[in-house]
């Protein structure tokens, strides 16, 4: 599958690692390609970078992973690219009136099928998704019972992650929260950074 990773931080970073080394097509999509390939580190170095029309012109996933509040410009500037286009949201904005911009990703991405996903754990989680025996679990929101789904899923098995979906879009509140636990216990209560959750269920 075709992955273009809009940001090449700590998240993006790990992500488009593990993708590559599923033997996905990953592709970093930057402002300035040719400054991140001069200054590029012993991390992913196979992975090239393009420009982000670029990068989301010739992939079929395309994986937010910036800064939250560069998200609205980022999006209505390539609307027509992200069009029918299977589209995760993993930024959390902070400043702004909502954690996620899905709902801006649904109204300018025609025919996009929008997920909400990796922005509940740290980067750390999705660099290691193991805990001894135990893999790491992710919660989503995203359309049900659809190749999309599908696709997304299998994307989700290939960080190492067991998908968790909790709902369609409109349970996007109840996969943010988890960020806010994530932060009082890794941080506010000291337990570390390389901490995740698990589902139990008979």
């Amino acid at each position: 599958m075709k992955i273009a990773v809009v940001g090449s931080g700590k998240v993006g970073g790990a992500l488009s690692e593990k993708w590559a080394g599923a033997g996905h097509e990953v592709t970093f999509g930057v402002r300035e390609p040719m400054r991140k390939q001069a200054e590029r580190t012993p991390e992913n170095p196979d992975i090239p970078f393009e420009t982000i029309p670029d990068a989301i012109g010739r992939s079929q996933v395309i994986v937010f992973a910036i800064p939250g509040g560069a998200m609205d410009s980022l999006i209505h500037a390539n609307a027509h690219g992200l069009a029918g286009k299977l589209l995760i949201d993993t930024t959390n904005d902070f400043e702004g009136a909502s954690l996620s911009h899905v709902e801006t990703l649904v109204s300018s991405a025609e025919g996009a099928k929008v997920f909400r996903a990796f922005n509940s754990l740290g980067w750390e989680n999705f660099a290691d998704p193991t805990f001894g025996r135990d893999t790491a679990d992710l919660f989503y929101c995203g359309p049900d019972s659809t190749e999309a789904q599908q696709a997304f899923e299998a994307i989700v098995r290939d960080v190492g992650m067991r998908p968790i979906r909790v709902g369609d879009l409109d349970q996007v509140s109840i996969v943010d929260s988890v960020i806010r636990l994530w932060f009082s216990l890794a941080v506010g209560r000291g337990m570390g950074r390389h901490l995740a959750f698990k589902v139990l269920s008979e």
